[in-house]
């Protein structure tokens, strides 16, 4: 096979030392190899055309740069190099070319074979293994002194957005907690608790685009599979998008459809609308439980009320009390068994379709810039927290897999 036979066929060899930065070494042998290929071709050596074709970086001496990050020398006669080439030349021009290819060969087959190997990185040395669940037994109890004392109240469990107001008649906790959030035995067969997704489109940092398992309703459904495998909950999850088009419109969009929904499964006793939250970048929603990264949440309330306009007549909420108590009942379970774990509940001045069911959740699960991961093994606590309040067992310390 003649020199620039060899080049043709072997030049994926080249190719792949351009993109390999790392490997200097392989782009030295390959700079070698062509320098000898115009040699034995009996072309003239052409430095310049040759030194622009493989981007061989000359310093400020006159001196160019080899691929181990060495330099030497551009003058021929000053080259070792140059004469062990000149020494080679000396050889049998068949001798040369079973060399020359036998070298493009063996390197070739090399770089085939990284290529093929998935390039992976080095977990980190304080990498933790995975660690499985354990729901938590109570941990702490919030005290009379927090229930008791409207302005430590609602310091210690609302945000209240400036749109909107709050009074104590409204989350005063005995009433809060005197409300029935347990759910009852129907004879009717079918989902007890609806999942859907108002933000369909809401993402995480390491979300895969196009991967909906990798966004909130991929959330949804790891929620869905907690509820029912270790529960034995029927869940539906509705994974109907309402804000692909416009996120403004979404929960007008949704309405209609969530009330369908409803209407065909009498059966369904719990609607939870589950969201992702969006935080400045330097905010993190993480926390650390029991070794799994986890995202922390937040219970969120419309009150359908606004320090302009007063009450909002034209969003009515028939279940707005109800509505309170249950975030209110999660959130002390969520205080108690996992302290540190939600952030305050929101409330805010509208109704976000959250009349349309008395046990109605909107949660707010992590934010952008959670990971995945950390999303997902929010799932578990958030589950448990569920269990606790619709089993009635919130105030128990019991049997952790029980509530």
């Amino acid at each position: 096979m003649s020199a620039s036979g060899v080049y043709r066929e072997y030049l994926p060899l080249y190719l792949y030392s351009c993109d390999s930065q790392s490997n200097r070494f392989l782009q030295s042998r390959v700079r070698d190899v062509f320098a000898l290929e115009a040699y034995c071709s009996e072309n003239s050596y052409d430095g310049e055309r040759t030194s622009q074709f493989l981007s061989v970086p000359e310093t400020g001496d006159g001196k160019r740069e080899n691929g181990l990050g060495e330099t030497e020398s551009a003058d021929p006669s000053e080259s070792s190099e140059e004469q062990r080439k000149n020494q080679e030349a000396e050889k049998p021009k068949e001798d040369r070319m079973r060399e020359l290819e036998e070298l493009f060969r063996t390197e070739n087959e090399a770089a085939v074979s990284r290529q093929k190997q998935p390039e992976t990185e080095e977990p980190a040395v304080s990498a933790e293994p995975a660690v499985s669940f354990s729901p938590h037994t109570r941990q702490t109890v919030v005290g009379d002194d927090i229930l008791g004392d409207y302005e430590l109240l609602l310091e210690t469990f609302y945000t209240v957005d400036k749109n909107t107001a709050v009074g104590w008649e409204q989350i005063q906790p005995k009433k809060l907690m005197a409300r029935d959030m347990t759910l009852q035995e129907s004879d009717t067969s079918g989902p007890q608790i609806l999942i859907y997704h108002t933000h369909s489109q809401e993402a995480f940092a390491d979300s895969v685009e196009g991967d909906e398992s990798t966004s909130i309703m991929g959330v949804g459904e790891r929620l869905a599979q907690i509820l029912e495998e270790r529960y034995g909950y029927s869940v539906l999850h509705h994974l109907e998008k309402y804000d692909v088009e416009s996120r403004n419109d979404a929960y007008s969009e949704a309405l209609p459809e969530i009330e369908a929904l409803l209407a065909d499964n009498p059966s369904i006793q719990v609607v939870i609308d589950l969201h992702r939250d969006e935080m400045a970048e330097e905010t993190r929603l993480v926390m650390d439980v029991d070794g799994r990264p986890t995202a922390r949440f937040m219970f969120f309330n419309g009150l359908s009320y606004t320090r302009k306009t007063g009450a909002i007549s034209y969003l009515k909420n028939d279940h707005l009390e109800d509505n309170l108590a249950f975030s209110f009942q999660m959130e002390k379970a969520a205080m108690e068994y996992y302290p540190g774990l939600t952030r305050k509940i929101y409330l805010k001045g509208y109704r976000y379709n959250m009349h349309l069911c008395a046990k109605t959740l909107l949660v707010e699960l992590g934010a952008q810039n959670n990971t995945v991961e950390e999303a997902m093994n929010a799932c578990d606590p958030l589950a448990h927290i569920l269990h606790l309040v619709l089993s009635g067992q919130s105030g128990e310390d019991g049997d952790p897999s029980n509530g």
